[in-house]
């Protein structure tokens, strides 16, 4: 039974549908990277306090290192009775060094090293994320740039409330992504201290050094207390959660631009790369890309889901049900990486049909807010101004207007005493936009502001 790293204490061999059922080396091999490294970082410690010899950590930091160039050139065999990436890793070790390569796991657990190897991939993980927000950022700005002049519709409730500058709408995603970033930026703070060390669950009575090995591997400082590290996964739901509040973003953008692509609008031309067709219908061009985005939410989603059931009742401290943080993981990571990286493709490639757009700007009453805060300026109330533009709204639409610029002067005047010819100096979308002067607003010195702010930011 020797075999098994434990095996010293059965008398049976294992069943190889436990094996099987237990196995988790089909999906954590890709850990393999971060194993090595915190193992060599484990080795130098038990060098430096005396654990091992000098001579025998160069033995076990060249074997590491050798196996890591095999695993990295495909010629390296994983089998399942070695069950995960840790055991793989050390097994092949030990029949290159024999009773040296039988020292690495002193003062270590399997529990405290997985731990590690998913924190250091997580954090890498993390700062691909970030860079991938980054991108799509700067695609974003340059969307802007790219239509300066043009005056979109801007909606509540799927329905035209009021002119936005397009500029102003793409800076609005160009926030929410702000927004993501900082919250990667705090996991990875959060996540970054060191598990190992903790052992099985108690720490170790052997002499080590865990503040050596935070700083071989770049973390800030050393986990507190052994048993939290054994149970703690806050940093993979942490992180989770960040990747679906990402997705969440890249979900309602895609849903706008499906709809904005469509006919029905024809806001948006869409680059052909980005699109498939139809294999019955030849004139379909459909934006598969914007929809597969918005329907892999969902396996973000499911994953944040499955790692809040996971911990759920979990006595302290380390439970087998944790290996299954590994797959959700994985897959959120993948799917939010390659979906930042189309999404920025996208956007890259897409214009907005500015002539189209322009031709039913006008629709909708877009300048009425506008018209109801000329009458608060001129001293009237709020709500009563809110009714008075009300009643100009539907006295449009009952003598078949489109614009609220189309009445005549005398029904501006018959309306309210306070609407006299000044009125046409907010009226039209253009003279919307321009009337806009709060902080943060589509008013056009604002965005110029904003926009030059955002372009200096992301070139830093």
């Amino acid at each position: 039974m020797a075999s098994k790293p434990w095996g010293g204490r059965f008398g049976e061999k294992t069943d190889r549908r436990v094996e099987q059922f237990t196995e988790s080396i089909s999906f954590d091999r890709r850990l393999f990277e971060h194993d090595i490294r915190a193992s060599i970082a484990h080795a130098e410690m038990l060098a430096h306090v005396g654990l091992i010899t000098h001579d025998e950590c160069q033995q076990i930091v060249r074997g590491l290192s050798d196996i890591r160039a095999e695993i990295e050139a495909d010629r390296f065999e994983f089998v399942l009775e070695r069950e995960d990436v840790h055991m793989h890793v050390e097994a092949a070790l030990i029949d290159r060094l024999g009773d040296v390569g039988r020292k690495l796991h002193t003062a270590r657990s399997r529990n405290d090293q997985v731990a590690t190897d998913v924190k250091l991939w997580v954090r890498d993980g993390l700062d691909r994320i970030g860079a991938r927000l980054i991108d799509l950022q700067r695609a974003l700005v340059d969307a802007a740039e790219r239509h300066r002049e043009v005056i979109l519709p801007g909606y509540t409730h799927l329905q035209r409330a009021q002119p936005v500058l397009a500029p102003h709408y793409f800076l609005a995603y160009v926030e929410k992504f702000a927004r993501d970033r900082d919250r990667l930026t705090d996991t990875r703070r959060r996540l970054n201290v060191l598990p190992l060390g903790a052992a099985a669950l108690a720490g170790t009575t052997l002499p080590i050094d865990r503040e050596h090995v935070a700083k071989a591997l770049g973390f800030e400082g050393v986990a507190a207390n052994s048993m939290d590290v054994s149970s703690d996964r806050d940093f993979a739901l942490e992180s989770v959660f960040d990747l679906t509040m990402i997705a969440e973003h890249l979900s309602g953008w895609a849903e706008e631009w499906v709809l904005w692509s469509t006919q029905e609008f024809s806001f948006l031309a869409l680059p052909d790369a980005i699109c498939t067709g139809s294999s019955i219908m030849p004139q379909k061009k459909n934006p598969d890309v914007l929809e597969l985005i918005r329907g892999r939410t969902a396996r973000v989603i499911g994953a944040l889901n499955t790692l809040l059931v996971l911990i759920k009742g979990l006595p302290l401290a380390y439970n087998r049900d944790l290996q299954e943080d590994k797959e959700p993981i994985f897959d959120a990571f993948d799917t939010v990486e390659a979906c930042l990286e189309l999404a920025a493709v996208v956007v890259a490639g897409a214009t907005l049909r500015a002539d189209r757009i322009a031709e039913r700007l006008d629709e909708g009453f877009l300048d009425a807010t506008t018209l109801m805060e000329y009458l608060i300026r001129e001293g009237v109330p709020q709500r009563t101004a809110h009714e008075v533009i009300g009643h100009l709204v539907s006295l449009c639409e009952q003598k078949g207007c489109r614009r609220l610029v189309d009445l005549p002067d005398d029904e501006f005047t018959k309306a309210h005493p306070n609407l006299g010819p000044g009125v046409k100096s907010v009226l039209g979308v253009a003279n919307a936009v321009k009337a806009f002067r709060s902080h943060g607003s589509t008013a056009p010195d604002q965005v110029e502001k904003q926009l030059a702010a955002w372009k200096a930011r992301l070139l830093a």
